[in-house]
């Protein structure tokens, strides 16, 4: 499936994102618009965030770092994280188990700050 034929959806103020799975794997093709908020949260799924374009500041278990283009940043499972786009940013999120939770569409109920590690 191409991106273009996905439909965006904005779970949360500023993050806009398209959703694709495999037999292992979801993944999400992010637009984030500068200035954007990423609340902490943790899921029991491993990420790793392939940063394409702009500046993201991310924060896993307490530790920061700025993520560039050309920038892959992991998140392993059940760590505390969260994030602000410094600048627009165009990342590509791969988790992994599948996010059985994503199937139903991105929603702010999925992405927007849960700290259980049920997530």
């Amino acid at each position: 499936m191409q991106w273009d034929a996905i439909e965006e959806q904005t779970p949360i103020p500023g993050f806009h994102g398209k959703v694709q799975h495999s037999d292992a794997m979801s993944f999400v093709l992010w637009r984030i618009d500068a200035g954007a908020l990423l609340p902490a949260h943790r899921h029991v799924h491993e990420q790793v965030a392939h940063i394409y374009e702009g500046t993201f500041e991310l924060t896993v278990d307490g530790v920061t770092r700025i993520c560039g283009p050309g920038s892959v940043a992991t998140v392993p499972s059940n760590a505390l994280h969260s994030g602000r786009a410094i600048t627009d940013c165009r990342i590509l999120d791969a988790f992994a188990p599948v996010r059985e939770d994503y199937r139903g569409g991105l929603t702010s109920g999925v992405i927007g700050g849960k700290t259980s590690s049920r997530e």
